[in-house]
């Protein structure tokens, strides 16, 4: 065994360089060295290109997020004037409806004093009528008792004197000319 122990320490006293293992080392460290540099230049290259893909989605999220704002702003600035426009149209319906029915409460007024006023009128009318009336039944009962009065009291030579002076004042009364 000590003859394999010096041969070992024969192999390790060679110069370091001389050995295949190092220089396959060497080899290795500029072949990485070389591919490094492009590969590393690639990834940061393909980073930015994410970066910037990010950033123009943050840019455009962000720029979708205040349309989002300021149409949920115009919304409910429609909201609150569409309120108030209906607050208005109520108020002017229920102005009108109160305006309405003063105009028909007027209107009806205006058709029970027109109704009373035709009543009145009727009334007055049925009045003179019965006036009338009455005038023509107490002329006819005067006529009446008048004929029983002069048939009890005249004779027939009073009455045809009376009937000869009524058929001469007959043109005077009626207008006729002589």
């Amino acid at each position: 065994m000590p003859a394999l122990a010096a041969e070992k320490a024969a192999e390790h006293a060679q110069a370091f360089y001389q050995d295949a293992e190092f220089w396959v080392l060497v080899a290795f460290v500029i072949f990485v060295a070389a591919v490094a540099k492009p590969v590393t230049r690639r990834i940061t290259q393909a980073l930015d290109l994410r970066s910037e893909a990010i950033a123009k989605e943050l840019d455009e999220a962000a720029r979708l997020r205040e349309e989002a704002a300021a149409a949920l702003a115009a919304y409910q600035r429609k909201q609150r004037d569409a309120g108030r426009e209906a607050q208005e149209i109520l108020a002017h319906a229920e102005a009108e409806a109160k305006r309405m029915s003063e105009a028909a409460a007027a209107d009806l007024a205006a058709a029970l004093e027109r109704r009373e006023q035709l009543a009145m009128d009727k009334i007055a009318q049925a009045e003179a009528q019965a006036v009338e009336d009455v005038r023509d039944a107490i002329v006819d009962i005067a006529l009446a008792a008048t004929r029983e009065l002069i048939k009890d009291n005249l004779d027939e030579k009073q009455s045809a004197t009376l009937i000869d002076e009524a058929i001469k004042d007959l043109p005077e009364k009626l207008h006729w000319p002589a």
